[in-house]
């Protein structure tokens, strides 16, 4: 039996994707024994209730009247140090390399480079974003190629980070993925009567509503959907764009069709009540929601963008239209909410497909081969058969 190993983690604990899958891998490995030791500023909110091998280190910021901003990342650093020291860490896995990285890599410098190893896990916004900031290009570049070992979500992001940064450290892919005994298609009947009728479909989009999501466009594709199919959209999430796609609504006078749930914790439930899911992303690394509507059996009608086509198969689990096309989404909504027989085989096609190129064992069984690589250690993992 492979050593059991100690892991420190650390994540942006509030809603995103990077968090999510940074707690639930945390959760996954601590299940398999490993001990896992979450550094972050507040509670990651997937974390739940105490469980077994896992513990929470709070990062406390002081506020120092010679500080115009209270120094985040240096606290967070030091508390890297503080617990690899005090718990006797093997690895640091970081999600996002500002500041995380960075911070990682002072970490290790403090405590010696030869006591602690670092994995670096690139999501998305962290390159496809602030890399292009010239003033940080240089830090992130810095903070990817001192870590011990980098992965990335998408095979798109990778691409991006060599392009911006010239990185030429290995990166390996690492896909997200969703725990099967969460993510499945709930029996939600009595849910989605309240917002729909028996003879009514429902599209879903789920989102911090920012514009790089284009909810323009989904309020755009629905208003031409559901001219041909009867049908409701609601929105799920919270954002700076909610406001200006309300506006949207009212000027195309859909609201009695529109459906705003705000933010929810129980997304499998949520998604199971949709047809359809809309991510018309003008940038996406991934597209966590894509892959946890799928895990859930709704298909996706979405864009050419990032690293959706490596999750979302064209024709078999969505469809996929060049960014801003919406009458091809449309077409393409269209086309599969009036046929019974294909909707039923991109259904089976997504469960399928989630339940084994995603699957949670398959993906925590790679990391785990990551960190023993890091650290030097033989260990046979044997490859989950998913399904």
């Amino acid at each position: 039996m492979a050593k059991r190993l100690k892991i420190g983690i650390t994540c942006y604990p509030t809603l995103g994707g990077s968090g999510v899958v940074a707690t639930e891998l945390g959760k996954l490995l601590a299940e398999k024994g490993h001990e896992i030791h979450f550094i972050t500023h507040s509670v990651p909110f997937r974390l739940g209730q105490f469980q077994k091998n896992i513990f929470y280190h709070e990062v406390e910021v002081n506020d120092y009247y010679v500080f115009r901003y209270p120094p985040y990342d240096l606290s967070l650093a030091s508390k890297m140090a503080q617990v690899v020291k005090m718990q006797n860490l093997d690895v640091l896995h970081v999600h996002y390399a500002v500041p995380h990285a960075v911070c990682a890599y002072l970490a290790k410098e403090m405590v010696g480079a030869d006591k602690l190893k670092t994995v670096t896990t690139l999501h998305g916004t962290d390159i496809t974003v602030l890399a292009q900031d010239v003033s940080l290009k240089d830090l992130i570049r810095m903070g990817i190629n001192r870590s011990d070992a980098v992965t990335a979500v998408s095979n798109d992001l990778i691409r991006e980070t060599r392009e911006l940064l010239d990185i030429e450290k290995p990166i390996e892919l690492t896909y997200n993925f969703v725990d099967k005994r969460v993510y499945y298609p709930r029996e939600c009947s009595s849910l989605r009567s309240d917002f729909a009728a028996k003879d009514e479909k429902i599209l879903m989009h789920i989102s911090n509503f920012r514009p790089v999501k284009r909810v323009h466009d989904v309020v755009d594709i629905f208003n031409k959907v559901s001219k041909e199919v009867p049908s409701r959209l609601l929105f799920v999430g919270e954002g700076p764009d909610l406001p200006k796609v309300q506006m949207q609504i009212r000027e195309l006078g859909l609201q009695d069709r529109v459906h705003f749930l705000g933010k929810q914790d129980d997304v499998a439930q949520v998604i199971s009540i949709a047809d359809v899911l809309l991510l018309p992303s003008e940038k996406e690394s991934f597209g966590l929601v894509a892959l946890e509507a799928m895990a859930c059996g709704v298909p996706t009608i979405g864009s050419i963008a990032g690293g959706i086509p490596e999750l979302v198969t064209h024709g078999e689990t969505g469809f996929l239209s060049p960014i801003g096309d919406t009458d091809s989404m449309a077409y393409n909504a269209i086309k599969l909410l009036r046929n019974e027989d294909l909707y039923r085989k991109f259904r089976e096609a997504c469960l399928y497909r989630a339940r084994h190129e995603f699957c949670n064992d398959l993906i925590t069984a790679e990391y785990e081969r990551i960190y023993y690589k890091v650290l030097g250690i033989e260990a046979d993992i044997p490859v989950p058969v998913c399904e």
